[in-house]
């Protein structure tokens, strides 16, 4: 909860600061255990980032049987220095930080374990669930750093609908086309094995790790190799065109429209 709403402050050039929850407790499973788990695991979030755990709510709820964490997040920015999604111009470079889908793959490894288990390694499955972890979910260091690094004019950070939802809502919010090469996305390994073994697109699921920027051409190269430099992988997957030219992506040679996925893929498997 805290690190998906701190990408989204980070991805406009912002500081997260302030962090309220509304916690709902399953009536028949909650304990002290629990909550004190629940409380720690926010406290040690909130620490890691720097931001103030202000207050919120609390409460045991009927009908649900697991705890629902329900955030929000302040941050503070020059006004200056706001970055949207609606900023990425004609001949910018479309860069992707990471890779795809790295909190998919965590989230099917947890829900789907016992079944994996008649497939998969433990070993696997444990790399599965700890890419939340490494490569990581915030994105909150590649946003401060990529804006050193050259002429940013947008950055989205993709949620539900993967990849491929988040480049169209950037060129829709930009009022662009995109050209897309399907081969330079970065697919986690253990994203592609998983997908393959359900049978559902990488490019469709939730994908909250990566972070989609646009930067002026001549800065593209500067910036990669900075973001490399400190330890963050990132590749430059396409290009931004003109608005009549259309969302589209290059595969197998072919140039086509990329898919928008009104529902995540991954929903299909849980």
């Amino acid at each position: 909860a805290i690190i998906i709403n701190a990408n989204d402050i980070a991805a406009m050039g912002g500081r997260p600061r302030w962090f309220l929850a509304n916690i709902l407790l399953p009536e028949k499973k909650t304990t002290y255990a629990l909550v004190e788990n629940v409380f720690s695991q926010l406290s040690k979030a909130c620490k890691e980032l720097s931001i103030s755990f202000c207050g919120g709510h609390t409460e045991v709820t009927l009908g649900i049987n697991r705890p629902i964490i329900i955030g929000q997040m302040l941050g503070e920015i020059n006004k200056d220095d706001l970055i949207t999604a609606g900023g990425a111009k004609v001949g910018d470079n479309i860069i992707l930080t990471k890779g795809i889908a790295i909190e998919a793959t965590s989230i099917i490894a947890r829900e789907k374990e016992k079944m994996l288990l008649k497939r998969f390694s433990k070993r696997f499955i444990k790399r599965c669930k700890e890419t939340i972890k490494n490569p990581g979910l915030s994105i909150y260091k590649e946003a401060i750093i990529v804006r050193k690094l050259g002429k940013v004019h947008a950055m989205h950070d993709p949620t539900e609908g993967g990849i491929a939802t988040g480049l169209h809502e950037l060129a829709i919010a930009s009022g662009v086309g995109l050209l897309i090469n399907k081969e330079s996305i970065p697919v986690l390994q253990e994203c592609k094995i998983l997908c393959d073994y359900f049978g559902i697109d990488p490019l469709g699921v939730i994908a909250s790790g990566a972070l989609i920027i646009a930067v002026d051409q001549k800065d593209t190269e500067n910036v990669i190799k900075g973001l490399r430099i400190k330890g963050i992988d990132a590749s430059h997957i396409g290009n931004v065109t003109h608005k009549r030219k259309g969302i589209k992506i290059i595969e197998k040679g072919k140039i086509k429209r990329l898919s928008l996925f009104e529902r995540d893929e991954i929903t299909k498997v849980l």
